[in-house]
């Protein structure tokens, strides 16, 4: 199972054939893909947004948010401000979700890789 950021989503979406628009599409295939729900909201915030695109999103399970998802969240950005690092909340709240849930996240944005060196996210 696999988690999928945004700008992968974007990159598989607009059909780059990109090692991780690839990994989308095979996991897609074999029903191994989740959203962390920050990611769902961020896809469904787009206007423009197809039906059959929104369709797809809304048929992907989520991530789970457990007990102390919030505080949590809240350390692992703390940590990432005390090193001086970029800490966008959005992402930050990813993390968390796949942390959580002990899924890897496949994403474009750098900006994780902070968070990875000073957490357990794990990336492709």
């Amino acid at each position: 199972m696999i988690a999928v950021d945004t700008s992968s989503w974007i990159a598989y979406l607009g059909g780059d054939g990109a090692h991780d628009a690839a990994l989308v599409d095979r996991a897609l295939g074999d029903r191994q893909v989740c959203l962390p729900p920050v990611v769902l909201t961020e896809l469904l915030s787009d206007p423009k947004l197809p039906k059959r695109v929104q369709a797809l999103f809304l048929s992907i399970p989520l991530l789970d948010v457990s007990d102390g998802y919030w505080q949590r969240a809240g350390a692992l950005r703390a940590k990432l401000l005390a090193k001086q690092r970029k800490a966008a909340l959005a992402d930050v709240l990813i993390a968390q979700s796949c942390i959580d849930n002990d899924v890897v996240l496949v994403t474009r944005d750098t900006d994780f890789r902070s968070l990875a060196k000073v957490s357990a996210l794990k990336l492709i």
